[in-house]
């Protein structure tokens, strides 16, 4: 695995740069905010991620290893490819993403080119619990005042994923008197995963689901 490249800058282009390294120069696909690093003839380094196809090995390069980390598991998310995962490091910083994945936030993803609603909805359920913004703590707030807090955003996910407004909430409240203690954290993945996960025990719910989008 190539980890970084560290070497002087022969080229910058709009979407690519060329390292040279002792005379080989090694093409790497980076952001506009990481390539703007950059200055041809000075040395650079950047933090990278090989993608390895049957017909191809591309290299990903990014400013830090925070930046390499996020896009390493975006492409953990189903229907997320580099190109995809790299326009969403376009938009937002890393620790964006990390708190738009850990509160369930899937508008935040919406702003990115080329992902819908749907595709939002998929990211924050694939990502949760795998990307946690720096310095959380897990400390719960009261429970009254969490759900102020997390309800609407968690109700926003699911209809993005093609349930109503009313069956979500429904849904919701449902799955989360069956465990209080979810609702008690206040963690909107959390919360997400717990009530698709009663809704997929509940052949009525999902029923209503079909309904609902009929």
């Amino acid at each position: 695995m190539i980890s970084f490249l560290r070497g002087t800058v022969a080229h910058v282009g709009l979407s690519t740069a060329v390292i040279d390294l002792n005379g080989a120069g090694m093409s790497v696909n980076a952001t506009p905010q990481t390539l703007s690093g950059l200055r041809t003839g000075e040395e650079g380094k950047l933090f990278t991620s090989l993608i390895v196809r049957e017909d191809s090995l591309t290299l990903f390069g990014f400013a830090s290893d925070d930046e390499r980390e996020v896009f390493d598991v975006l492409l953990s998310v189903s229907g997320v490819g580099p190109r995809l995962a790299l326009a969403v490091l376009a938009v937002h910083e890393p620790e964006a993403i990390r708190v738009a994945a850990h509160t369930g936030d899937s508008k935040t993803f919406t702003k990115v080119p080329g992902i819908g609603p749907k595709v939002a909805g998929r990211i924050v359920l694939e990502l949760a619990g795998k990307l946690v913004p720096h310095g959380t703590a897990g400390a719960a707030a009261p429970a009254t005042a969490a759900e102020a807090a997390w309800k609407p955003q968690v109700v926003a996910a699911m209809t993005s994923l093609g349930w109503s407004e009313k069956d979500a909430t429904a849904s919701i409240d449902k799955a989360l008197a069956d465990d209080p203690e979810v609702s008690f954290r206040g963690n909107v993945a959390e919360i997400l995963r717990t009530t698709l996960r009663w809704l997929g025990q509940d052949g009525a719910r999902a029923g209503n689901r079909v309904g609902s989008r009929g």
